[in-house]
């Protein structure tokens, strides 16, 4: 299996062969999320949510996606690696956007950056673009903006998400995630652009589909957004094996003979 690039983007687009993301926020899980052949690793700044503690993705850092990012890059071999920029470290100037987008693919080995925003971040994406960073555009409900939409909503201004997706392609995007936006709306702008469209509670019409890892996993307790389908429970398993060897120590279980030297 070669690298996914943004040229194979495209091409599963046009051959309606759906796109697989997943975040992953350290060597490990990268390594596993790799093997199992999907197309795009997310290093999402939701690691302020599922790896921090935090109740939002807000105080997630410059330098905490990068030291994440780098673990990331490391594992994939065939995966193309998205880094995430966090709040505020775009926002500023155009001096400042392109300094922390160079660090994704300069210090962390990150194919290309993921920002959010429509038409507001046009000019950003068109000077990333010029340089040569690869930029994942994202629209709908964006995380970072909480505060301004009134929490966690789904958008259904259909006019306004259209003229942010062609703003973001005409800028140079090569792709574009879907948020907490109705489906048939993300199927016509899935249908209207020539760039993949990337959905998350966006349904089944986008060119491909992300989750966050933890939340697909079960790994973190914690209520979940509708549009995630939890394909394993791992925090239950994980609570049962951590119990086992406490108990196997406290009842001198483990160590056994065979875990022992002589």
């Amino acid at each position: 299996m070669s690298k996914t690039t943004v040229t194979h983007l495209m091409k599963m687009k046009s051959d309606k062969k759906k796109i697989t993301v997943l975040t992953a926020y350290d060597h490990a899980f990268a390594s596993l999320v790799d093997a199992a052949g999907v197309d795009i690793i997310l290093v999402g700044d939701s690691l302020g949510n599922v790896v921090q503690g935090e109740s939002s993705t807000l105080p997630v850092t410059m330098d905490q996606m990068i030291y994440h990012t780098q673990m990331v890059s490391k594992a994939a071999k065939n995966a193309m690696v998205i880094g995430d920029m966090p709040f505020m470290s775009y926002q500023l100037n155009e001096s400042q956007a392109l300094h922390n987008a160079g660090r994704f693919l300069k210090e962390a080995g990150a194919t290309a950056v993921k920002l959010e925003g429509g038409v507001s971040v046009v000019s950003l994406i068109q000077s990333m673009t010029r340089i040569g960073i690869p930029v994942q555009a994202h629209i709908g409900l964006t995380p970072q903006s909480v505060h301004q939409m009134g929490g966690y909503r789904v958008q259904r201004d259909e006019e306004r998400l259209l003229e942010d997706a062609l703003a973001v392609e005409d800028a140079g995007a090569f792709s574009v995630v879907l948020e907490g936006i109705p489906s048939e709306i993300a199927k016509k702008i899935t249908n209207t652009l020539k760039i993949p469209t990337i959905g998350i509670g966006a349904g089944i019409h986008c060119d491909g589909q992300v989750l966050v890892l933890h939340d697909m996993l079960g790994l973190v307790h914690r209520d979940l957004p509708k549009f995630v389908k939890q394909y394993e429970k791992l925090h239950q398993r994980i609570l049962d094996a951590v119990q086992n060897y406490c108990d196997d120590v406290r009842n001198e279980i483990f160590p056994g003979n065979k875990h022992c030297y002589t």
